[in-house]
């Protein structure tokens, strides 16, 4: 079987005893950055093979990961942080173990997509997520046609591009009601609640860091 395994997004006690329980009784865990998922594993003393899969792994690595599943082995997939798909590279392998006829196992926890959505102030019942924005091909013809969306807006974005993208959505969305999120569960969490311009005169004098996800108000 294949576990999707929801993980923390910075706090480690964020994470559900049936998540700790899964990770001590699989065979292989999955993960983007080995290191980075034994911080985890040695803080609950999880001593379970770990196998590197993340953006540039080849097929070789994906085939090698269904073949352990076709053994009979169970794997726990998870990613840096939160759950494993969203905006990371577990598709690829869900995609192959649903063709296999593997059974899949969600195991739900942390997101800091829906943290953000839930503490941003801005309308809840229906919102857009759309991952990081394109660097280049097809990031004007997005924002244009976000201009007439109603929904609340969800991107996410890294320090040094958080200028950038501010400026972006000032100039194609108008100056909207904005949350700006960052270093949710972690000892510098925050969520700055302005208006787009002020929150790029914010990052202007005061230098971005941490990752960020940004709440944006739809059209009213």
């Amino acid at each position: 079987m294949l576990y999707i395994v929801s993980t923390p997004i910075g706090n480690l006690e964020d994470i559900t005893l049936r998540a700790l329980r899964t990770l001590k009784e699989v065979d292989y865990v999955a993960a983007e950055d080995t290191r980075h998922v034994q911080i985890l594993l040695n803080k609950y003393e999880i001593k379970v093979p770990t196998i590197s899969y993340h953006s540039y792994s080849n097929d070789t690595k994906l085939e090698q990961l269904i073949a352990i599943l076709k053994e009979g082995k169970s794997v726990a997939l998870v990613s840096d942080a939160g759950t494993p798909g969203i905006s990371d590279p577990a598709y690829t392998l869900i995609r192959r173990a649903i063709e296999e006829d593997i059974r899949i196992i969600p195991i739900p926890g942390p997101s800091s997509l829906l943290a953000a959505v839930v503490m941003s102030g801005l309308a809840m019942h229906q919102f857009l997520y759309l991952g990081f924005l394109p660097l280049k091909k097809g990031r004007q013809t997005l924002l244009k046609a976000l201009e007439e969306e109603k929904r609340t807006i969800v991107i996410f974005e890294s320090p040094h591009r958080i200028l950038r993208t501010l400026s972006d959505l000032l100039k194609f969305l108008g100056d909207r009601k904005i949350a700006v999120c960052r270093e949710m569960t972690k000892i510098y969490e925050e969520a700055l609640r302005m208006k787009i311009s002020e929150a790029l005169e914010h990052f202007k004098t005061k230098a971005p860091k941490g990752e960020f996800v940004l709440v944006i108000e739809g059209k009213n």
